[in-house]
C-alpha cells in the first residue's frame, strides 16, 4: 500500500497522473441504493434535498479529463435544472486515480464542507493548468492560493494522514463493493452509468423517474 510520504514524492513528477490507473471487471451494473447511501469516513457533501426522487452519486478523479468535461458541459445545466430546483440530490465522491488527484481531494476536504464544491469546481475548471504541467504541485499550490490557502495551510493539509486515509477509503469501497473501475462513474438511484454523461443522457434517465 502506498504511503502518504510516497504520495508526496510522486506529486513532484508529471508521471503521477497515470500512477493509479485501475482495471477491474465491470461486474455489477446496479447496486442497492441503501448500500450506496452508506457514507465514507468524512461523510458525503450532498447538494439537493434528502427526499428528492432522484439521487445521483458520481465517483470522479480530479485529474480525469472525462470528469472535467462532465463538470464543464453537463454539470451547470444539471445543477440549474434539477439540483437547485430540489428535484435531484447530488453527491460527488472521491475516486482519485493518482496521488495528485488525492492531494486535490484532500485540499477540497480540509477547509469544511462549504468549500468542497467551490474547490472541486475550480480544480476541474483549471485542470489543464495544474494536473498536466511539469510541476503540478507548484501549480496546485498557486491555484489554492486563490481559494485562500496559505503555504502553511496547504502543507498541513497534505500532511494529514487521517484525511489521506479517509479519501482513499472512499475510493477503495467504490472499487471493492461497487466495482467502480473508471471515472466518471455515476449511480442514478443505484443504476450504474459509466462515462461522461451529457445533460441529454442524464435527462433520459431521470425524467421518467420524476414523471416529466
Amino acid at each position: 500500500m502506498i504511503t502518504r510520504r510516497q504520495t508526496l514524492q510522486l506529486l513532484g513528477t508529471a508521471a503521477a497522473a497515470a500512477y493509479f490507473a485501475t482495471s477491474l471487471p465491470a461486474l455489477a451494473q446496479n447496486v442497492a441504493a441503501t448500500d450506496l447511501a452508506v457514507q465514507g469516513p468524512l461523510g458525503d457533501v450532498a447538494l439537493g434535498p434528502e427526499n428528492a426522487k432522484v439521487t445521483i452519486i458520481e465517483y470522479a478523479s480530479l485529474t480525469c479529463s472525462h470528469c472535467a468535461n462532465f463538470h464543464k458541459t453537463a454539470w451547470p445545466e444539471l445543477k440549474k435544472r434539477y439540483i437547485d430546483t430540489g428535484k435531484v440530490r447530488f453527491v460527488l465522491r472521491e475516486f482519485p486515480l493518482d496521488p495528485l488527484a488525492t492531494a486535490g481531494f484532500m485540499l477540497a476536504r480540509c477547509d469544511g464542507n462549504d468549500k468542497y464544491y467551490p474547490i472541486t469546481d475550480l480544480l476541474f475548471e483549471q485542470q489543464r493548468n495544474w494536473a498536466f504541467v511539469d510541476k503540478p504541485l507548484d501549480a496546485l499550490r498557486g491555484l489554492m492560493r486563490q481559494a485562500g490557502f496559505s503555504q502553511e495551510k496547504f502543507d498541513a493539509c497534505l500532511k494529514d494522514q487521517k484525511l489521506y486515509d479517509a479519501v482513499n477509503a472512499v475510493k477503495n469501497r467504490g472499487m471493492e463493493q461497487f466495482r467502480v473501475d473508471s471515472t466518471p462513474t455515476f449511480f442514478i438511484n443505484g443504476q450504474r452509468h459509466p462515462g461522461s454523461l451529457s445533460i441529454d443522457e442524464i435527462e433520459k434517465v431521470i425524467k421518467p423517474i420524476l414523471g416529466e
